[in-house]
Parts: C-alpha cells; structure tokens; sequence
C-alpha cells in the first residue's frame, strides 16, 4: 500500500518538469545570453532609415593681420558669425570692423557680404589705430562710398580718384567711420551714415574720427611668398553657399547665376549712384524682388514691403527696373 500511494506523486513530479518539445531547443545565438532568441525579420519589409541630420558647415578662420587658424560653426547670420570668431580668438565681437574671403589683404572685391561658398577661408579685419581728419567741403561730393558690416560699423569701400577725401592721404579704404563731428554713428546703417555726409553744408569744415584695420609688420611691407596664411588664394570650387540672412535661419543654396551676378552688380551701381552706398546683399534682395515683379511698380511695392526704411525714390526703382530688363547694359558710378 505503501508503494501504491508514492506512484502517483512520482508521477506528479515527472509532469511538472517535463516541458514541451519545442521549449528543450537550444536557443538561437544571438549574443543576448540564453532564453532570447532573435525574432524572425520580417520577409520584404527592410529596416527603417536612420533619419537624415544636416551636415555640419565648418568654415576656417584667421585674424587678418595674422593669427592661428580657427574653425567656426553653426551661426545663422553676420553677427553670430563675428560672435563666433571673436570666441575663438577670445576677443571682443566689437572688435571686428569686416570680413574679407580668401585674403587678407583690405580687397573690397572680396568682402564678406550675405553669401559664403562652402570652401571660403574667413579672414577677420580688427580694429587699429584711431585717427581723425578735418575735411572742408568744397563740393556737394565727398567722393565716398559707404557700406557697413552688418553689425553696426559703416566703413569706406572706394574713394573716388580726384576727390576731396581722394587728397586727404590719410583716410584709406577699409576705414571704419566711428563719428562725425563728435557724433557716434556706431550701430548706423551705411545708407544713414551717406545721407549725412551729403547734408554736411558746404565751406564748412566738419571732423572724421576713423579706426584703421589693425595691421601686422609684414602687411605694412610686402609680404613674401613664405609668410603667405593657408587660405590665401584659395579659389572656391564648389557652387554652393551659406545664404546669410538680417531676419531668419541660413540657407545653403545654389551659387548665383551669371546672369544673377551682373544683374546684382547693376543693381550695386546705382546704390552707389544714388545712396553713395554698395551692398551686395541688398542688392540681391532687391533681384529677387523684382524676378517676382511684373513691372515697375510692383518692384516699387515690393521693395516697401521688404526695404521700406531705406525709402527709395521712384526714379532709383524705374532705374533698377530698367537696369534689370534683358540686355540692359547700363551701370552708374557717381558716389555721395
């Protein structure tokens, strides 16, 4: 009776450990210990695409009148650029009068402007010496043309040959206008600073304070070809650039057109001829207004609506449409 009654606890306890077949399978290799077998991958359906990230854009930078190479990223427009670079060589932004690429010589054909190709050596021009001049106004032109940084400095982009100011020898291209008469102009823009210029009255002398970019030894000399920073002369080749905007994010875009480029050129001419001003980002702004114009005086409304504080007259608008009708050659050179 007594081997009767532990049958079926013995047989209890084998019907507790046996398992079905499938579970006594060695489980599948997958590297996550044992007992996770790898799921099955599902038959025509591929795994999902990691999400596409923006490649970074990393610009190489110098200090113009020499300094080690730096690398900056992720600005959106000028004054972020210049916050930028000022961190990289621990200087203040306000330090920084312009930019100029792939030189570091004061080119006003290589200023930095609105639009960066993705393969341009940023060289930074700082502030140096302050200097002031008395200038008398004999003519109702001074023979200058004004633009500005974008970040609150106006300087001069071109004197004209047999000008007043052409025979003052000390005031030079690249020239920061820091006052006039005493009168700060810092944070003025360039179309501000030329409108007080041409209502400066005449035979009345008036005063210059003006800041110099600061300039190394060997750039007060000739520099020799050893001396020559890694970026000077490097030529873009790629037609992509960094489109640098006063309002909104950067967009990476198509280089301009040919036909872009004398349009912004004419349209850059007749600023100077008007205002005694150039800018070439405004200038393209305004060639992309007037692509979406129909006429004249849509141009005239849409440049209201997107420039309204420089209060172009309507002259200088049908001067632009005309400039920008096809084989308009016309171009303008007077200064303020």
């Amino acid at each position: 009776m007594l081997l009767l009654a532990l049958i079926p606890r013995a047989l209890g306890c084998v019907a507790r450990v046996t398992a079905p077949s499938s579970a006594l399978q060695p489980p599948a290799l997958t590297g996550e210990g044992p007992g996770t077998p790898e799921p099955p991958a599902a038959e025509g359906i591929s795994a999902p695409r990691p999400p596409r990230t923006r490649p970074r854009l990393v610009f190489h930078t110098q200090l113009a009148h020499g300094s080690p190479t730096g690398r900056i990223e992720g600005f959106t427009n000028v004054k972020e650029l210049y916050a930028k670079i000022a961190e990289v060589f621990g200087i203040s932004p306000t330090e920084i009068l312009f930019c100029t690429l792939n030189t570091h010589k004061v080119d006003m054909q290589k200023l930095l402007g609105g639009q960066i190709g993705l393969e341009d050596f940023i060289f930074a021009h700082v502030r140096g010496e302050t200097k002031e001049v008395e200038v008398t106004k004999t003519e109702d032109a001074l023979g200058l043309t004004i633009t500005d940084n974008g970040a609150g400095y106006a300087f001069i982009k071109r004197i004209k040959e047999g000008s007043i100011i052409n025979r003052i020898q000390t005031v030079c291209v690249g020239d920061s206008i820091e006052a006039i008469n005493d009168h700060t102009i810092v944070g003025c823009r360039h179309y501000e600073v030329a409108r007080m210029l041409r209502e400066l009255p005449r035979a009345q002398p008036f005063t210059l304070r003006l800041v110099q970019p600061k300039k190394a030894f060997d750039m007060i000399s000739q520099r020799t070809r050893s001396s020559k920073s890694p970026g000077e002369g490097r030529v873009a080749t790629g037609k992509e650039t960094l489109r640098l905007r006063a309002q909104g994010p950067a967009t990476l875009e198509e280089g301009p057109s040919p036909f872009e480029e004398e349009a912004a050129r004419r349209v850059d001419d007749l600023l100077e001829s008007y205002m005694g001003i150039r800018d070439s980002e405004l200038a393209s702004t305004m060639v992309e207004a007037a692509k979406e114009s129909p006429g004249a005086a849509q141009l005239a409304r849409g440049l209201d609506s997107v420039l309204g504080e420089f209060a172009f007259p309507q002259e200088f608008v049908a001067e632009v449409w005309a400039a920008l009708l096809p084989g308009s050659t016309r171009s303008a050179c007077e200064r303020c």
